[in-house]
């Protein structure tokens, strides 16, 4: 008998939710075969078979959360492979259960149905999840990509019409505001919003004072939403959510301090030019992040405060340079690491973030993919804007976002005399944490990352 256990998902990563069985009681699996969808707060897995066989009993139901270890589902190494023949047992073996024994002939119908399972075979994992978030039903969709698949548009046209509708009760839901304001509470302990306290488990004035208000015990009241025609509802979809609590823990827990600083890209953009045809027949695209990416890592290391993460009374410099790189996907933002950066030529870098992009954007990125960033990168993407403070990815303690590049004229010295030229500049902006890192290294940290990228002293 082989068993499917919930495996390790990554870094911090405990415990995992069964989002959907991709099989049922009865059936025939083979190795390898995906047979559960496991969610986590970083990203969703499928879990395969172990072993061929008959699956004999599922041991959680969709929606539990179990720990690492725990056991999921059971599989029959030595059933036969026809399932017709094992999922009639049950209604043989029970005859003496008198009148509700009658019904049980009706079971393998459903077991046949789900064997085949419309659903996976006719949509992608990606649209498999989307559509779950979305609270979607795929059996009920027609799928119009080629062969019946079900495609993200699909998805979203059906989930379209059932977003207006849950809201009518948002006026009823807003009380009037004067029963909180008067409620005389300032120095009752506040409500802590789930997470917000987890690593200090006290709260300091101003951290209290802002959950005070988050939680409603202020005399300010966000007005009541009234339903407009026209109005379209969109639901937070899961991912969404986890965001939007990482991005308010954030900037209550860590005091964000921004820094700039313009910086000359000719020398390095001469470099690039050098070697990105070459590289492109190797199939690696050489792009400014990689060289930004290169200077952060080198300047991490010479600035190891910047590489660290907070505790509750003490701060951690981590031994290896992890960064995460931001990435824009269809389901939202995600930051995939690249291990050990500082460790990687340019070309190395350059690779590393075409893998992580790709598997972000077909929705193939495992819960190690996220784990363990020890700084973080944030890039404007193809329609970028000037400069932008990023909000610090928690428990690290800075976050480098930087800006679009553009041509402008700038001042240069040749032989002593100063020359206008023609270069390509970009912005940059660091956030940090001041409760750790101080102006002077945050400066200093910036100050090196512009050196290295002004200089372009680099290895490819």
């Amino acid at each position: 008998m082989a068993t499917v256990v919930m495996p390790p998902l990554g870094e911090s990563v405990l415990e995992g939710t069964v989002g959907k069985w991709l099989v049922q009681e009865g059936q025939r699996v083979e190795r390898d075969q995906p047979v559960v969808e496991i969610l986590t707060d970083k990203t969703d897995s499928e879990i395969p078979a172990p072993a061929s066989g008959l699956v004999v009993k599922l041991l959680v139901n969709e929606g539990d959360t179990v720990p690492i270890g725990a056991r999921l589902l059971e599989i029959d190494e030595s059933a036969s492979g026809a399932v017709a023949a094992a999922a009639p047992a049950p209604a043989a073996a029970a005859p003496a259960a008198a009148a509700p024994v009658a019904a049980a002939p009706a079971a393998p119908a459903p077991v046949a149905e789900p064997a085949s399972s419309g659903e996976p075979g006719r949509a992608s994992p990606a649209v498999r999840k989307l559509a779950r978030e979305m609270d979607v039903d795929l059996g009920s969709i027609e799928g119009t990509g080629q062969g019946g698949v079900i495609t993200r548009e699909d998805v979203l046209r059906a989930s379209t019409p059932a977003a207006p509708p849950a809201r009518p009760s948002a006026p009823a839901i807003a009380p009037p505001p004067p029963a909180p304001v008067a409620a005389p509470a300032p120095a009752a302990a506040p409500r802590t919003s789930p997470g917000v306290l987890a690593a200090s488990g006290t709260a300091p004035a101003g951290l209290a004072e802002a959950l005070r208000v988050l939680s409603g015990q202020s005399a300010f009241k966000v007005p009541p939403y009234q339903q407009l025609p026209g109005d379209k509802v969109v639901p937070f979809s899961r991912r969404r959510r986890i965001i939007a609590d990482h991005m308010v823990y954030s900037k209550l827990a860590s005091p964000h301090v921004v820094t700039f600083a313009e910086c000359d890209l000719h020398k390095t953009s001469t470099l690039r030019d050098k070697h990105k045809d070459a590289l492109k027949k190797e199939g690696v695209n050489l792009t400014f992040l990689a060289f930004v990416t290169a200077a952060v890592a080198r300047a991490l290391r010479e600035y190891p405060v910047m590489n660290s993460r907070i505790l509750e009374d003490a701060y951690v410099q981590h031994r290896d340079v992890n960064l995460g790189i931001a990435v824009e996907t269809d389901e939202g933002l995600v930051v995939p690491v690249i291990r050990k950066a500082d460790e990687l030529r340019v070309r190395g870098i350059a690779r590393a973030i075409d893998e992580i992009a790709t598997k972000s954007r077909d929705g193939k990125l495992t819960p190690d993919d996220l784990a363990g960033k020890t700084f973080s990168i944030s890039n404007p993407g193809r329609k970028g804007n000037l400069v932008g403070g990023a909000i610090i990815s928690q428990p690290n303690v800075g976050i480098l976002r930087i800006g679009e590049i553009k041509k402008r004229v700038v001042v240069v010295e040749n032989d002593g005399q100063d020359t206008i030229a023609i270069h390509p500049v970009m912005y940059m902006a660091l956030s940090y944490d001041h409760r750790v890192v101080d102006g002077v290294v945050a400066n200093g940290f910036l100050f090196r990352v512009n050196e290295l990228l002004e200089k372009g002293e680099f290895e490819i």
